[in-house]
């Protein structure tokens, strides 16, 4: 039976085009998330989460998250990752219930984590909460990296090394696209070519460690959600995200949270995470020079020097 005569629950959304037309559109989902609550014998009213690219709810003591055809292939990678981090990092991560498939449309039920965003709260911690906090979420990123990685079909990038070489050739035109000034941009290659990457073994990474993936409460962490975009890579790389989105060049906190982790930071460390920056292939550094502290001079090295300060 072809696609076109299967009767769905669901709009369209098999290329970006039509998943960003549907996104925010709670008419057209709607009937697709109540069809799918009543397979999984899941009652309550869904309640839909404001942010996140992906539509996801909160049913009671649930989390639902969904994942269109041009993204289903995340889903088993939340899942499987998801599974594998259960009860073995110090911040509490989310059990699922069930994960599949439901008209085309992946899904992962799971626990509803306690606590808030740390992005709702964060400007208002005292030095002593954020110390705390950096504390805690470095021995988490720690213990992270030392789970197993697990075994996921298909799961994207296959090898780290083709991933990384791929970045870095992509790299100019890539930040270029997304409106880096021209001074920059022709400074990417050479930096680029003085950085040493690689060689490191290969661990489980978050990939997005940032202030709206961290649910904290009484400063606690309580909660460290949305593992869809995991990887296996070098453990630097899982560092962009809590400098970019979290310190914002609080060099105390971001010091406190590496030194928990258990990495000595010096010069070339900052360098190598300015690289990692560049290469994340969620990156937008143009975006970041916008409202992140300016360096000393317009060079790489000086903003690395200001971005990933930990005195």
């Amino acid at each position: 039976m072809s696609r076109e005569n299967v009767a769905t629950s669901w709009p369209d959304a098999d290329d970006e085009e039509d998943f960003d037309a549907v996104v925010r559109d709670e008419e057209a989902l709607g009937p697709g998330v109540r069809a799918l609550c009543a397979s999984l014998g899941v009652t309550g009213v869904p309640s839909r989460y404001p942010g996140g690219s992906l539509p996801v709810y909160a049913i009671g003591d649930l989390v639902l998250k969904l994942f269109p055809p041009v993204h289903v292939e995340e889903m088993p990678v939340e899942a499987g990752v998801l599974a594998a981090v259960r009860g073995r990092l110090p911040v509490p991560t989310p059990g699922v219930h069930a994960a599949g498939t439901f008209e085309r449309w992946g899904y992962v039920l799971m626990d509803r984590m306690p606590g808030v965003p740390l992005s709702t709260c964060w400007s208002s911690l005292g030095t002593a909460e954020r110390d705390s906090i950096a504390d805690q979420l470095g021995e988490a990123v720690a213990a992270l990296h030392a789970v197993p990685i697990p075994a996921i079909d298909d799961w994207w990038p296959e090898r780290w090394p083709e991933f990384v070489a791929g970045q870095i050739a992509g790299c100019a035109g890539r930040h270029r696209a997304l409106g880096l000034a021209p001074e920059w941009v022709a400074q990417i290659p050479g930096f680029l070519a003085g950085i040493p990457l690689g060689g490191e073994r290969p661990v489980l990474l978050h990939t997005e460690i940032m202030n709206e993936h961290l649910l904290v409460e009484d400063g606690r962490l309580t909660g460290l959600i949305d593992f869809e975009p995991a990887m296996r890579g070098a453990p630097e790389y899982d560092f962009v995200g809590p400098a970019v989105f979290l310190a914002d060049g609080d060099a105390r906190f971001y010091g406190r949270l590496l030194r928990a982790y258990g990495i000595k930071p010096d010069a070339e460390l900052r360098r190598r995470l300015m690289a990692w920056t560049l290469l994340h292939y969620y990156s937008n550094v143009s975006a970041y020079l916008s409202r992140l502290p300016a360096p000393a001079e317009p060079t790489f090295a000086a903003l690395a020097d200001r971005w990933f300060a930990t005195r």
